[in-house]
């Protein structure tokens, strides 16, 4: 009985190492599917032509070519005007739903006044609607505004979109922050606003830069509306302008055009990403805490 025993611990002490062991196989693999697509963009976007175009394709250019990237730039406008509209959008987009999201989560977490539950639940249900649906109306308002055409109006159309989980996302940052410190404020003399930025936006930093982190992809990645609320080749952003490159003869598709683009468009949501990661994980499990 006893050498039975000794046996059955040593092949449950293997268990766990064996799935030690299989688990970064896993990931190893699971991460290689995940960065293909992205790799094999990149090497797409250095082609030549013939070699980005080729069927069956060609796994490794024979020689690096910027040709993908000067077409890309010299296509119905420079490349950098429609990166520099693009960050201008996005960057306006991040500081007003930031802001607006930030306060907004303030006052439903720490406040209380008339109707405040049924304001939170239809800001919350805005996430159901599918936010193509609303173009129509936005772009009326847009009109009535005199925002048509602008950065700035596209800017607020995409702010808009962002408001629902901005403020979810913000209201439960707010109440993860332990009632004591709230009161130990008050005793000290801090009134709520003042609070607010002594004291609780340290705190939340964490959900503000996960609030953030999604409106700039959202705001730098967004097609459907700008193609509606622009119509000035000097206003386009980079998705729109990608459409425009990517045609080639006979109106083909040009894949080395479309890759270089694609591989401008995604470099900085990456360098972000794994810039802010750590906030943005920490941000997402506050805001999961509720």
């Amino acid at each position: 009985m006893t050498l039975l025993s000794t046996r059955g611990d040593a092949a449950t002490r293997r268990r766990p190492e064996a799935k030690r062991g299989i688990r970064p196989l896993v990931a190893g693999v699971l991460a290689a599917l995940f960065a293909f697509p992205v790799v094999w963009t990149v090497i797409g976007s250095f082609k030549p032509f013939a070699e980005a175009n080729a069927s069956p394709p060609v796994w490794w250019p024979s020689e690096l070519s910027f040709d993908s990237y000067e077409k890309l730039g010299g296509s119905s406008g420079s490349l950098w005007l429609y990166v520099t509209n693009s960050l201008m959008v996005t960057l306006m987009t991040v500081a007003i739903t930031t802001v607006v999201a930030t306060l907004g989560g303030y006052a439903f977490a720490r406040f209380r006044f008339p109707g405040k539950g049924a304001l939170f639940g239809l800001t919350v249900g805005m996430l159901l609607v599918p936010y193509p649906a609303l173009l129509v109306s936005l772009f009326t308002v847009m009109i009535w505004f005199g925002l048509t055409n602008s950065l700035f109006g596209l800017a607020l159309i995409y702010s808009t979109f962002q408001m629902p989980f901005a403020i979810y996302m913000m209201k439960n940052s707010f109440e993860s922050i332990p009632g004591e410190i709230i009161e130990a404020s008050e005793i000290d003399g801090c009134t709520p606003i003042s609070a607010l930025y002594r004291l609780l936006l340290p705190l939340v930093a964490p959900g503000m830069v996960t609030v953030a982190l999604f409106a700039f992809l959202a705001g730098w990645n967004e097609f459907i509306a700008a193609l509606v609320l622009l119509n000035d080749n000097a206003m386009f952003t980079l998705p729109i302008a990608l459409v425009n490159a990517q045609s080639g003869p006979l109106n083909t598709i040009d894949w080395g055009a479309l890759q270089a683009g694609i591989t401008v468009t995604m470099m900085p949501c990456i360098v972000l990403f794994i810039a802010l990661q750590k906030y943005y994980v920490s941000g997402l499990i506050a805001g999961a805490g509720k």
